[in-house]
């Protein structure tokens, strides 16, 4: 039996409980919040036996072998090292870090301490996307030359899943102050996942970061929304292809969409999640001349939380680990690391423009 714990109890750690609640040979067997009234009532929604406060406390258990962090992304750092230290195997929530040099300590210590680590880029889950990759490996399409990549979101348009404007669970994914990177670090991670997990590593971005006004004064209570809301990026990946890659919480008509489109020489794959989970469309052989489409099914692929258990039984680490997750942060984080500086500056000169931006481009040092 693999016991493991959950640290943070917020409605993404409930994801995980469930996820977990169902592998044979796993017990979940406590949960850790700084609010212990949260913890407790997370514990019996999910029929966890132990609830803490603290996390020494909870980490120094030796019947625990395992935790999942799903705490804010700016806390990622200090309780993901305090469970590597405790010797606990651990799936981090994205992203890994905030900053480049936080994400390599993390890859360190786990290397080091020879613990299981893996981060929760959840939509490489999808056999979608896992037979895109098997795809292009076996060059179905050829030379890669061109790639679209879009995360969609609408919930500042929307209330399909909640008041974004009179919930917590919103509004600090609006604040740098609140530990917020925006769209890009939330789910601008992902979508460069997406797009690089199937066709290789991106080694220059040029991207645009804009944060819209939302409420007077970009402001509600504590909750100064300075955070971008939108983020555009010109790509260029190791292969030599280009692409486009772009997230947004303002995509009305789509709650939560995840779409690629990759162009070679010699044929295409189109992806859209909302459409299946589990096919591919491609455009390869004789289709290619009359522009013929035709829809593949992909083989079934065992979840991140499947594949984190395995791992732990196996002794072999499945990907992505910490530091495959740590070499998205070099041409990420160039791009986040001024964005509160400088947006917070262009908010206030742009305000009546509707818009606060930043752009920066990156190309890695030789």
């Amino acid at each position: 039996m693999i016991r493991l714990a959950i640290i943070g109890a917020g409605s993404m750690a409930g994801e995980h409980a469930k996820h977990f609640s169902r592998i044979e040979g796993v017990e979940v067997v406590a949960v850790c919040d700084m609010e212990l009234a949260k913890a407790r009532d997370f514990a019996g929604r999910f029929g966890i036996a132990d609830a803490y406060d603290d996390l020494e406390a909870m980490l120094a258990r030796e019947d625990i072998q395992a935790v999942s962090n799903v705490t804010p992304d700016g806390v990622h750092k200090r309780t993901s090292l305090a469970a590597i230290a405790a010797g606990k195997h651990i799936l981090c929530e994205k992203p890994l870090a905030t900053n480049a040099d936080d994400a390599h300590a993390m890859a360190q210590a786990a290397e080091a301490a020879s613990v299981i680590n893996m981060v929760n880029f959840s939509y490489r889950d999808a056999p979608a996307i896992q037979h895109t990759r098997a795809l292009i490996t076996a060059g179905a399409i050829g030379q890669v030359r061109h790639v679209d990549a879009s995360y969609r979101q609408s919930w500042l348009v929307s209330n399909a899943w909640g008041r974004w404007d009179q919930d917590s669970q919103w509004l600090w994914r609006l604040s740098e102050a609140h530990g917020s990177k925006g769209v890009l670090g939330d789910v601008g991670v992902h979508i460069v996942d997406f797009a690089s997990f199937p066709v290789g590593d991106i080694t220059r971005v040029n991207c645009e970061l804009t944060c819209f006004e939302k409420a007077p004064d970009n402001r509600i209570g504590d909750y100064l929304l300075d955070a971008n809301d939108t983020a555009l990026m010109r790509v260029t990946f190791a292969n030599g292809a280009k692409g486009t890659l772009q997230a947004t919480r303002w995509a009305t008509g789509h709650h939560n969409s995840l779409t690629l489109s990759v162009h070679g020489d010699k044929g295409a794959i189109r992806v859209d999640l909302d459409a299946s989970l589990d096919e591919v469309q491609v455009c390869l052989d004789d289709n290619v001349h009359p522009a013929r489409w035709s829809t593949v099914k992909a083989p079934s692929t065992p979840s991140i939380y499947q594949r984190f258990i395995e791992s732990i039984r196996s002794g072999e680490n499945d990907q992505p680990d910490f530091a495959a997750a740590r070499r998205s942060k070099p041409f990420l984080m160039p791009v986040l690391s001024p964005v509160r500086r400088i947006e917070a500056w262009t908010l206030q000169c742009n305000q009546r423009r509707n818009a606060g931006r930043f752009s920066a481009h990156w190309t890695p040092s030789r």
